[in-house]
């Protein structure tokens, strides 16, 4: 049975695990400003869509619960003026010149 002999990497190829430095290049001036502020722009623009989708879902959802809560109120306001209405006209004792 034969053993692996271990080879050695050349002296100038870095090892797989070693760090190998990354060059650095000499930003322009004032282009991590830039950068921030496009970055901040395409966030705002993100931002700015997913919460009128959220708000106007919420919405949606809120409305369709207080839809027939609203509706039973406006019936029975209606309801309650008509019958005042024609209460008062009743006890003002009107009647029509003629009734066809």
């Amino acid at each position: 049975m034969t053993c692996p002999v271990p080879v050695a990497a050349p002296a100038n190829t870095p090892r797989a695990h070693e760090a190998v430095p990354k060059q650095h290049q000499a930003l322009p001036e004032g282009f991590e400003e830039f950068m921030v502020h496009r970055v901040m722009q395409r966030v705002d623009v993100m931002l700015e869509k997913r919460l009128r989708d959220a708000i106007a879902t919420v919405v949606q959802e809120q409305t369709r619960s207080v839809l027939p809560r609203l509706r039973e109120e406006i019936e029975s306001v209606v309801r309650h003026s008509v019958y005042e209405a024609v209460a008062d006209e009743l006890a003002a004792g009107q009647a029509p010149a003629s009734v066809a």
